[in-house]
């Protein structure tokens, strides 16, 4: 295609980023490059493959082809202020190989304590048998947050809204704190993509997302990548090479025909989703909410302060209910699959008792019950809304029935 200015919005960069005519040819879509081994035509073009360690070099299969370098392009593009995209085999590959790149033996990692549980369960798992040192922080406490940093802290892990309870962090400001402290700051921002929180513009070094989730957008795919400036970018390159990380050229082809339609399914699922949640808030079985869109909820202020979009993904709190009321809640469901994973076309629901799984924030909150705390997380698909919260009515209904 026609060279593109680069002033385009994000949404016209969903389906220009990546489509070089040299990678494209006369078709739409970068072909699907399955190749281990790269030919060169005589010895001199070997060696001098061997000197540019980029994409849109050939020179081995685990260093991608058009069909990975594409989507890689394309994902940079989408990210203001980054230099370049690394992809990996995963979301949970894309955290390890950005801290991997960024800590070492006798290092302090700081990490939100409302964390993704595979990240909390590398921290401290992996890097703990490494040699490094993880300390827990509450992220809506910024005033104790500079007490957590001492002389070996070197990098701090955010994710903003937080897994299953959703709490919006002051990202900027965290990330502007850890960097007077001299460390590396990394958001997991794969809730509300580039699309709807630009990370590096807002103070973060590193932007990871789990690629499986909006990106592929279809539950079809594994995949993740971490986006970041020239230094960090460079270091992410190297230390991707140096595990194997690589993703399959088929895989890639995936998420990039996704990322061309990322943008309107995010509309819709994320209309959906505050209409659901609305919904929800007038539920007498319902004691929170827990949707950073929705008006009044918690994190609602900085959401419309720091950021350009959402997505399905919400949780909310019964009133009162034990674990068998839930299991027959989530069992009524007919159009809510029960199932891991987020950002697909179809809808799910999983039940959370982050309680086991925090250390620097209690749970629950100390002006709920004591029974107000088991919840759902609900990720909010295609399907229209309506059905969904008739759905969400039969199964309170069955709940109390029990």
């Amino acid at each position: 295609m026609a060279k593109v200015p680069s002033d385009t919005r994000p949404q016209t960069k969903l389906v220009t980023a990546g489509r070089r005519p040299e990678w494209t040819g006369p078709v739409v879509n970068p072909p699907v490059w399955r190749a281990s081994t790269h030919l060169y035509p005589d010895m001199a073009a070997k060696e001098d493959g061997g000197k540019h360690n980029e994409d849109g070099r050939f020179f081995y299969g685990r260093r991608g082809a058009p069909t990975q370098w594409a989507l890689a392009e394309a994902l940079t593009e989408l990210e203001p202020d980054a230099a370049g995209t690394v992809l990996y085999p995963s979301g949970v590959a894309a955290i390890a190989g950005a801290l991997l790149a960024v800590l070492q033996p006798g290092d302090v990692l700081l990490v939100t304590d409302n964390a993704y549980e595979p990240s909390r369960t590398m921290a401290t798992g992996l890097l703990a048998r490494m040699g490094i040192e993880t300390r827990f922080f509450d992220p809506l406490d910024p005033d104790a947050f500079p007490s957590k940093f001492c002389d070996r802290t070197r990098a701090v892990l955010l994710e903003s809204p937080g897994s299953l309870t959703m709490e919006v962090c002051d990202v900027p400001a965290l990330a502007a704190m850890a960097r007077e402290k001299g460390a590396v700051s990394l958001l997991d921002n794969t809730w509300a993509s580039a699309l709807g929180f630009a990370a590096l513009s807002h103070g973060c070094d590193i932007a990871i997302m789990s690629l499986t989730k909006h990106v592929g957008g279809h539950s079809d795919l594994m995949m993740g990548s971490a986006s970041a400036g020239k230094r960090w970018y460079a270091r992410l390159r190297q230390t991707a090479q140096a595990l194997g990380h690589v993703v399959s050229p088929d895989d890639a082809a995936l998420a990039a025909r996704g990322l061309r339609t990322m943008g309107v399914r995010l509309e819709r699922s994320t209309a959906s989703a505050v209409e659901i949640a609305r919904w929800l808030s007038g539920r007498p079985e319902v004691a929170q909410v827990l949707c950073p869109m929705l008006p009044g909820a918690p994190g609602h202020d900085l959401w419309l302060r720091d950021f350009t979009g959402g997505c399905g993904l919400f949780s909310f709190v019964f009133g009162g209910s034990d674990e068998a009321g839930r299991a027959r809640f989530i069992d009524a469901l007919e159009l809510f699959g029960i199932g891991y994973s987020w950002g697909g076309f179809e809808s799910l629901v999983v039940p959370f008792d982050p309680a086991p799984i925090r250390s620097e924030t209690p749970w629950p909150p100390a002006h709920w019950s004591g029974q107000d705390r088991l919840g759902v997380r609900l990720s909010i698909g295609l399907e229209d809304p309506a059905d969904l919260i008739a759905d969400l009515d039969r199964a309170f209904a069955a709940m109390e029935q029990g």
